[in-house]
């Protein structure tokens, strides 16, 4: 359902993308959508999974990879739009991945460290189908 007031999803679009992402894989801990301020639009966690960060953690965390993605955008016409990036941390992998039908929100997942590059890269790419 998209609001009248602007051509944004409305929040309960975000929250189904949400649940449908969380649904690609029992891997994936958190599946977040960011706009481009760092502010979360929707969020969910895998209901077995305890989060890493606390609520202050986790909004600066978003506002620091909003603010990544912005800085990557300015290289755009030298080497490409980014189609996802991935931090690895010792405890989790982190993968951002710009939406492909609005500059205005971010897909924030993170995913259990233990799981290999090559299905890590399988999620990213179900996740892009997902969005559309």
């Amino acid at each position: 359902m998209e609001n009248k007031y602007n051509n944004h999803p409305s929040k309960s679009v975000y929250h189904e993308k949400c649940i449908a992402f969380l649904n690609i894989s029992e891997k994936i801990r958190y599946v977040g959508i960011i706009n481009r301020f760092g502010r979360t639009v929707s969020g969910k966690l895998r209901k077995t999974v305890k989060p890493l960060l606390s609520p202050d953690q986790a909004r600066d965390e978003h506002f620091i990879e909003s603010i990544r993605q912005q800085l990557r955008n300015s290289f755009e016409s030298s080497i490409g739009k980014t189609i996802f990036s991935i931090t690895k941390n010792e405890f989790v992998t982190l993968v951002l991945i710009p939406s492909k039908t609005t500059d205005d929100v971010l897909y924030y997942v993170t995913i259990d460290n233990d799981v290999p590059l090559d299905e890590v890269n399988d999620i990213i790419n179900k996740v892009i189908e997902i969005e559309g």
